[in-house]
């Protein structure tokens, strides 16, 4: 087992002047589940094939436990890699599949054997061994690919979006099965994904990137809880934070004809602006006689409970979505009014985006 540290690591692709990955600073301790998540191009995935050797470290430096590692080939850093697409061998079995790279270690038969048979008792595999990929489904394959990690008992797990090549059931199922194993086996694993309900319910800490920039790095729940600026509270959440942009007026902040309570000393740290961004979670909204007026568009029965969308005429008709009771009457096409918790707010600044309260 080994920490890992990147220390203002930097990957600066050929032919362009902007970094993939720009001074990222990131400590993961011995045993954790970090997840790196971000929308498409935030940089995850470079920083993930940094850590494995696969990309340059053009500026800063990479370290496994107290190994410098930043110029090290991939075969000295004692990682296994997980990818998106499984690659496992279609001429091999099961068994050979996790064993493969056992064997061009040199290790002999016996002890491949032991092995493979400890990780397949692992996972769940001990009657698929001798069957060819083409005859496993595709969480199957992806074990079998979890599998071959396992067997080679590396310092650090790297896991490339492994399970955006399954059904959403199986997702579900597969990533407790994942966050589980890591657990029991207590190996330092770095998980990349554009999917933030597997950030949430996976990592032990999240690190947030975008454009290549750590944006916050903190547990789960702190990440929903108190996002460090508007781009995370955005991101982190599924349904999304709604960020409605509002005037700032004598004792709170003004949306359209509805006044939002805010505390002055809270209002005084937007300094010169005259605007800021409310952001309210779908759950810490409710019905109010006096609140945003909405008009309703759909509601969407979960059973227990369930995702209203609507709109808002003072927000430019933007979308805003409250969790409510399905005991809650809200006809298509109804205006209704929403209010916030006003312990639930979270505010943004509108020049730096940052978050004012704290």
């Amino acid at each position: 087992m080994a920490t890992v540290s990147f220390k203002g690591a930097t990957r600066v692709y050929p032919g362009t002047d902007i970094a993939a990955v720009d001074k990222l600073d990131l400590d993961i301790e011995d045993g954790e589940f970090m997840v790196l998540v971000g929308p498409s191009g935030s940089g995850k995935s470079t920083a993930l094939r940094m850590l494995a050797g696969l990309e340059e470290v053009n500026e800063g430096s990479i370290y496994i436990g107290d190994r410098d590692v930043t110029n090290s080939p991939p075969k000295e850093r004692d990682i296994a890699m997980v990818f998106q697409n499984y690659a496992l061998y279609p001429h091999m079995s099961v068994a050979d599949n996790m064993g493969f790279a056992l064997k061009m270690q040199g290790l002999h038969k016996d002890e491949r054997a032991k092995r493979v048979a400890e990780a397949a008792k692992l996972l769940g595999l001990d009657e698929y061994l001798d069957r060819k990929p083409k005859a496993l489904s595709g969480g199957q394959r992806q074990r079998v690919a979890m599998g071959r990690a396992i067997v080679r008992d590396p310092q650090v797990f790297l896991m490339d979006e492994p399970l955006s090549n399954l059904d959403a059931k199986l997702r579900v199922q597969t990533r407790t099965q994942i966050a589980e194993l890591q657990h029991r086996l207590g190996v330092t694993t770095v998980y990349v994904t554009h999917d933030q309900v597997e950030a949430m319910t996976m990592g032990d800490r999240v690190a947030v990137l975008k454009d290549g920039v750590l944006q916050q790095v903190d547990t789960p729940l702190n990440l929903y809880d108190k996002p460090r600026n508007k781009f995370v509270a955005g991101f982190m959440g599924s349904p999304a934070m709604n960020l409605i942009e509002a005037k700032i007026a004598d004792g709170g902040a003004l949306i359209g004809d509805y006044l939002v309570p805010i505390d002055r000393t809270l209002l005084a740290k937007a300094g010169d602006d005259k605007t800021l961004t409310i952001g309210v979670r779908p759950e810490a909204l409710h019905f109010a006689d006096e609140g945003l007026p909405v008009t309703v568009a759909v509601v969407e029965e979960l059973g227990s409970d369930a995702f209203l969308y609507g709109t808002a005429e003072h927000t430019g008709n933007q979308q805003i979505i409250a969790r409510i009771s399905t005991r809650q009457n809200a006809e298509k096409g109804s205006l209704i009014h929403l209010a916030p918790d006003p312990e639930k707010l979270h505010l943004f600044s509108s020049t730096t985006e940052e978050r004012l309260n704290a």
